[in-house]
């Protein structure tokens, strides 16, 4: 019976710790991605999206996860109502025939125990590119207000809308546009 229990225990010692993956659901109202451009030299304009979705799952033990970003394109808000409308328009994001812009990792990347890029497929105006988003900060920790486990990040990238046949305007008008996504999500 003794030598049963030995390897049992045996057994119990030498199994590998298996990470777990823990998912975190994006905080709608904590989440704005932004973008930036340049309107012809004389300023960088700012705008938003009021309404995102998705999931950050992040192994840290295995220094893997994955993120998916929805972005309803229909809350695209410039401060002003008309510029709001033709953002929305076909010459630029066609909301009525696209109206979510999404973000699917390939790759979440550590620099040791911190998130530090995010390749994956930026899908805007039904068309599909490969984005790097460059997380500038990354911090976990119990939410002071909610008691919960949650993630927040700010991670940037620069496109070109050309790539998005959104280029009315380019050169004038900056083909360059600044992707920048500020994130909350809370442990699922």
């Amino acid at each position: 019976m003794k030598r049963i229990t030995f390897l049992i225990l045996a057994g119990v010692v030498s199994t590998p710790v298996l990470s777990a993956p823990e998912t975190y659901v994006i905080d709608g109202t904590h989440t704005y991605p932004r973008f930036s451009y340049s309107h012809f030299g004389f300023s960088t304009q700012l705008s938003r999206f009021d309404k995102t979705s998705g999931n950050i799952v992040i192994d840290r033990e295995t220094k893997t996860g994955s993120v998916s970003v929805i972005i309803d394109t229909t809350s695209v808000d410039t401060g002003y109502a008309l510029f709001n409308e033709h953002i929305q328009g076909t010459d630029f994001l066609d909301t009525i025939k696209y109206p979510t812009a999404n973000f699917t990792s390939s790759k979440v990347n550590f620099d040791g125990d911190k998130v530090s890029s995010v390749d994956g497929t930026l899908t805007l105006k039904g068309i599909s590119k490969p984005v790097t988003l460059t997380v500038t900060s990354f911090q976990c920790m119990l939410h002071p207000m909610l008691n919960k486990d949650a993630c927040g990040a700010n991670a940037t990238a620069v496109v070109k809308r050309t790539d998005f046949n959104m280029g009315k305007y380019a050169p004038n008008v900056g083909d360059d546009v600044t992707l920048t996504i500020s994130v909350e999500a809370v442990k699922k």
